[in-house]
């Protein structure tokens, strides 16, 4: 009776297989990284209310890799998260990304981005994601041949987000990259701040990396995040690519800006090997 009770709670019991519903038609200069050479797919990660999926993506052979968290899109871990855990899984590191909707829903199969955010999105409390990121972080070093003391996080859209609070929340994290996370917003129950009210006090180096035309992060909370940043003592930086979309990294969309990506992309590492994620 007790794991059946633990188990309503999750509702998504396994990742979605190929591209949320929401992003399709796919882009023709979608990237796709093989597999080959790699240990990549589907894990489960025990969480305090039973288990939740996650992708993990790391070298066939070897040990003791440098762990990177990668942070889904409202989209949840599809394809394209996918993707990207197994580019970092190439270059020699454990990436593993944690579906972080597991109990409110599964938005790969709504089509609609409304949808997505209002039955979902808006309804998963940070506490949560924090104590599933922490559980995520336990597992890959107990688990996955994880080397947690090389601890990175990088997420995109909703992930960015994540990632400068959860760079606030773990300290021993060495070192994020957030891809266009909202910085300012309006505090509630469940989303009780925003990078910008964590800035000053941040500990862990975070790089954060814009587009001067995304219609959903206006320039100007890019600059108040940068003053905040100033009154501390993180290192934290942001680039900010003038005339350049949100989403630039995603290459499965129209927004997707390949010099931009690139650039960021060996910015991101760099600065992974610059604090200790290498």
């Amino acid at each position: 009776m007790k794991d059946l009770t633990r188990r309503k709670f999750i509702i998504v019991s396994s990742l979605a297989a190929g591209f949320a519903l929401a992003v399709r038609p796919i882009s023709a200069q979608v990237i796709t990284t093989d597999s080959k050479g790699l240990m990549a797919g589907e894990v489960k990660i025990p969480i305090a209310d039973g288990e939740i999926p996650a992708y993990r993506a790391m070298p066939a052979t070897g040990e003791n890799f440098p762990t990177v968290l990668v942070i889904q899109e409202i989209f949840g871990v599809h394809e394209h998260i996918q993707d990207i855990c197994r580019r970092f899984a190439k270059l020699g590191y454990l990436a593993i990304a944690p579906e972080m909707f597991a109990r409110q829903g599964d938005v790969s199969q709504m089509s609609d981005i409304q949808e997505i955010v209002s039955k979902v999105v808006s309804k998963v409390p940070d506490s949560q994601v924090m104590s599933d990121l922490d559980a995520t972080v336990k597992w890959a070093a107990q688990s996955s041949k994880g080397n947690t003391k090389e601890l990175g996080i990088t997420g995109f859209c909703w992930g960015g987000r994540i990632t400068w609070l959860y760079a606030a929340h773990n300290p021993s994290v060495n070192a994020g990259v957030a891809w266009y996370g909202r910085l300012v917003g309006e505090s509630t129950a469940l989303t009780p701040k925003y990078p910008i009210d964590i800035a000053p006090n941040l500990t862990v180096p975070v790089l954060g990396l814009y587009g001067g035309s995304d219609d959903l992060i206006p320039n100007d909370t890019v600059e108040q995040m940068r003053k905040a940043l100033k009154a501390g003592s993180s290192n934290s930086e942001i680039i900010l690519y003038p005339d350049t979309p949100h989403g630039f990294l995603a290459d499965y969309r129209p927004t997707y800006r390949q010099e931009q990506a690139e650039d960021a992309w060996n910015k991101m590492l760099a600065w992974f090997q610059k604090y200790g994620v290498a």
